[in-house]
C-alpha cells in the first residue's frame, strides 16, 4: 500500500502529523493506520458488534449452522458486487453455475467461500500462494490455463468492469504484492479491521489477475478476519455489508483508499468496518430466526 511504504512519497500531501507517524512507524506501518481519522472508533464499534453476536445464546448450540448460512449469504453478497445480484433463495437452490456470466460469478463466489477456511495456515506462511490458489478456484476452468493462478503479465487484459481506477502496470503490481506480503509476514499489531481493509483495498486497486479480482479481494478480507481471531467461526460476512452499502459507496470508498490520503484511507477502513457490522446484523437475524424455530 502506497501510504505505508517509506520509500514511496505518495503521502507527501498528507497532513504533517500523519506523514510523521507513517514515516516513524516503519517497524509496523499497518499499525500506524489505526491512528487515521475515524479508524479507532470503527475498530471499537466492530469489536463490540462481533462480541455481541458471538455471545448470542444460539451460538452456543448451533454455531455450525450460523457459519454455513453466513458463508452462503457472504458469497451471494460478493457475487452481487461482481454483477450477479441474485436472490438468496436462487443461490441456495441453484446447482448449475457453469453457463451464463452471472452464474459463473455466483459459482466462483461459492467456491471461494468454501475454499477460504482451508487456507488459513497457508496464508500465515505465504499470502501470495493463497492468492494464486484463490484465483485458480475462482476461474474454475473459465480462463486460458496459462493466465490462471498467477499475476497478470504486461499487456494482458483485466476483466473487472466495476472498478473505475486506472489499471496498474504488471511491474507495479508485482512490487506492491511483494510489499503487501512482506508486511503481512512481518507481523503487525494493527487491529484486524485495519489489516483486512488494507488487504482488500490493495488487491482491488491492483487487480493483479486477469479476472475475478473483486471476488478474490473480498475472500482475502474474510481470511484475514478469521485468521486474526476477530471472527474465528466466520459468522460475520463483510461481503453482505459491502453489497448492502451498494456498489457506488464501495467504489467511492475504494477511490479514497487509492488516493493514499489519510482521510481517504481512513474512510475506506471505516467503510469496511461498517460492512462487517452489517454482516454481523445479518448473522444476528439468522440467530434470532433459529431461536424462534423459523429457520
Amino acid at each position: 500500500m502506497r501510504a505505508v511504504r517509506e520509500e514511496d512519497h505518495s503521502f507527501e500531501g498528507c497532513r504533517p502529523e500523519v506523514r510523521t507517524v507513517l514515516r516513524m512507524s516503519t517497524t509496523d506501518p499497518l499499525a500506524a493506520l489505526a491512528s487515521l481519522p475515524g479508524v479507532a472508533d470503527s475498530v471499537d464499534s466492530v469489536r463490540k458488534a462481533v462480541d455481541r453476536v458471538y455471545g448470542h445464546r444460539v451460538m452456543r448450540r448451533r454455531s455450525n449452522e450460523i457459519t454455513s448460512e453466513a458463508a452462503l449469504r457472504g458469497a451471494r453478497g460478493s457475487a452481487a458486487l461482481s454483477g450477479a445480484d441474485w436472490a438468496l433463495e436462487e443461490v441456495r437452490r441453484r446447482t448449475d453455475f457453469g453457463v451464463e456470466t452471472e452464474a459463473r460469478a455466483v459459482g466462483a463466489a461459492l467456491r471461494l467461500t468454501a475454499e477460504a477456511g482451508q487456507l488459513l495456515s497457508v496464508w500465515r506462511q505465504s499470502p501470495l500462494r493463497v492468492l494464486a490458489r484463490l484465483h485458480l478456484v475462482a476461474a474454475g476452468g473459465t480462463r486460458p490455463d496459462e493466465t490462471v493462478g498467477r499475476p497478470r503479465l504486461e499487456g494482458e487484459p483485466v476483466d473487472e468492469p466495476l472498478v473505475r481506477l486506472a489499471v496498474p502496470s504488471a511491474s507495479e503490481v508485482a512490487g506492491r504484492l511483494e510489499g503487501l506480503a512482506g508486511l503481512l509476514l512481518a507481523g503487525t499489531e494493527a487491529p484486524a479491521l485495519v489489516t483486512a481493509a488494507v488487504v482488500h483495498g490493495e488487491l482491488l486497486a491492483l487487480r493483479p489477475f486477469g479476472s475475478y479480482n473483486g471476488l478474490v479481494a473480498r475472500t482475502a478480507e474474510r481470511i484475514v478476519l478469521v485468521g486474526s481471531g476477530l471472527d474465528p467461526k466466520s459468522i460475520c460476512p463483510a461481503e453482505v455489508g459491502h453489497a448492502e452499502l451498494g456498489a457506488e459507496a464501495y467504489l467511492a470508498a475504494l477511490d479514497g483508499y487509492a488516493s493514499g490520503t489519510p482521510e481517504g484511507v481512513g474512510a475506506w477502513i471505516a467503510h469496511c468496518g461498517r460492512a462487517i457490522e452489517l454482516g454481523v446484523r445479518e448473522s444476528t437475524a439468522v440467530c434470532e430466526a433459529l431461536q424462534r424455530g423459523a429457520a
